[in-house]
């Protein structure tokens, strides 16, 4: 029998309903494979006891009456920022340690009606506050990944390391991701519910799926997604099918280059890879053309003044009062203090202080408000060269993996890792990142695609070709 671990959902699905295997069979192999990677500290809570039980019910349905979900048996990975009944959710934090939610996430609980099985829950950054997944408190997540003739641990990326890194290492068909700033790439904003997600900023946070192929990723957002009236930014759309949609054909679509996204400091691989990712497209018979997208360069600072001040107002909830932790002050003002500093983490505290500054008195038109006008302008760059293009391709980050002991102590060089990514979140437009090539070093490379709001089927169309031409099968050694 092939290796269960090494399906995509697609052809597992294919596997469970010919009955080559059952959905038990699946779940245990992952469950087993997990034993033997915990070294990656992917995984913050497992729960193999559910993902059994899951399982077997998944096998009862199919032989009762054959009618299942559209992700019946297939074992996923929960960000650990989903909230899941009963079961621990941190959202890397040490202030929410012990914290069980009594009630499901949207997102989440869509997927397990889907017939979705549970492994686990998975780490990240803290709150999501991270490019690298070097801020949990619950410790680093280690990339499945190295460098030909190198043994030094390198960074997952983030906030979604653990999710990122558990489908890399085959110890989850596929994982649940939440993208602010560039994490796993996204929907449309208000395409899933943000109904029981932890927020970290609430105008840019948005649940998407990482996995294993683009098939895989439509099939994962056809399920994850959908109205949500718990949710006041749910778009109050129907969900199409974007499995159906992935005709292979992309005659005739106009594919943007933003002259803007050359930026210093990007490697010649990547610069190398763009331009071969764009040559690959115009194969298959689309039209490439060159565009300018010129409040790019604002991008970084309009989100790093958005974000925190977001999260400072998010954040202000964890108080040692309601849940988490709690550490007893001989005031109430003294129980917030200590709680907050014992429980926050370093770089929670920084975005906290950043924000705190730019929504105070006096600061806030200077800061805040002139970032929400920029935000309207880099929109209206997208709204703009959407009248010309279908897709826009760009890099997904200037660099390959780096090192944990590298950029250390260096915020400001590790927010730079989001240069690419976060003006999608900033006009709220569908992205995806699919892994295009290696670099020197044997390092994989991703490409960018961004599409057009709520077009989510262009985009993932024109994903799988580019997929699909640049054949990527590398794999991390020993997987």
């Amino acid at each position: 029998m092939t290796d269960l671990t090494h399906l995509t959902i697609a052809d597992a699905l294919d596997g469970l309903a010919a009955k080559k295997f059952s959905a038990r069979e699946l779940t245990d192999a992952h469950l087993r494979k997990m034993a033997t990677l915990k070294k990656l500290n992917a995984y913050i809570t497992e729960t193999p006891e559910r993902a059994l039980a899951q399982a077997e019910a998944s096998d009862k349905r199919r032989a009762a009456d054959g009618k299942v979900g559209a992700l019946d048996g297939i074992p996923l990975g929960i960000k650990d920022l989903f909230c899941t009944e009963g079961v621990q959710t941190t959202a890397g934090s040490h202030i929410l340690e012990g914290f069980k939610p009594t009630y499901e996430s949207t997102v989440t609980k869509n997927l397990f009606d889907a017939g979705a099985v549970m492994l686990g829950k998975l780490n990240l950054d803290e709150f999501a506050m991270g490019s690298s997944n070097k801020t949990s408190y619950y410790g680093n997540v280690i990339n499945p990944w190295k460098r030909q003739g190198d043994t030094t641990d390198l960074v997952p990326g983030g906030s979604s390391g653990g999710s990122s890194a558990a489908v890399a290492a085959r110890i989850a068909m596929a994982a649940t991701g939440t993208d602010t700033g560039g994490s796993i790439r996204q929907p449309t904003y208000g395409r899933c519910s943000r109904w029981g997600i932890v927020a970290f900023a609430s105008s840019l946070d948005q649940a998407g799926p990482i996995a294993r192929s683009v098939e895989d990723c439509a099939i994962m957002l056809g399920a994850m997604a959908g109205h949500d009236p718990k949710d006041s930014t749910s778009a109050e759309m129907p969900v199409p099918d974007f499995r159906k949609g992935l005709t292979g054909n992309i005659k005739g679509l106009r594919v943007g280059i933003p002259k803007e996204y050359r930026v210093d400091g990007m490697s010649q691989e990547i610069s190398d890879l763009w331009a071969k990712g764009a040559e690959w497209l115009k194969s298959q018979g689309a039209e490439i053309k060159e565009i300018s997208l010129p409040h790019t360069k604002y991008a970084l600072p309009t989100y790093y003044i958005i974000a925190p001040a977001e999260a400072s107002s998010n954040l202000a909830r964890y108080d040692g009062v309601r849940f988490g932790l709690r550490v007893p002050g001989k005031s109430l003002d003294e129980t917030y203090e200590l709680t907050r500093a014992a429980g926050f983490g370093k770089e929670v505290k920084r975005r906290i202080l950043i924000g705190t500054y730019v929504l105070s008195a006096g600061y806030y038109d200077a800061y805040y408000l002139q970032a929400q006008k920029v935000r309207a302008l880099i929109l209206k760059d997208f709204t703009d060269a959407f009248k010309d293009v279908d897709v826009i391709l760009t890099p997904s980050t200037p660099s390959a993996a780096f090192g944990f002991n590298e950029n250390e102590g260096d915020p400001v060089q590790m927010y730079l890792q989001d240069v690419f990514t976060v003006t999608v979140n900033l006009a709220g437009l569908p992205g995806i990142s699919v892994p295009a090539g290696l670099d020197a070093k044997g390092l994989p490379l991703g490409l960018q695609m961004i599409g057009r709001a709520f077009d989510e089927e262009t985009l993932l169309r024109s994903a799988q070709v580019l997929e699909r031409v640049a054949n990527f099968t590398a794999l991390p050694a020993g997987v």
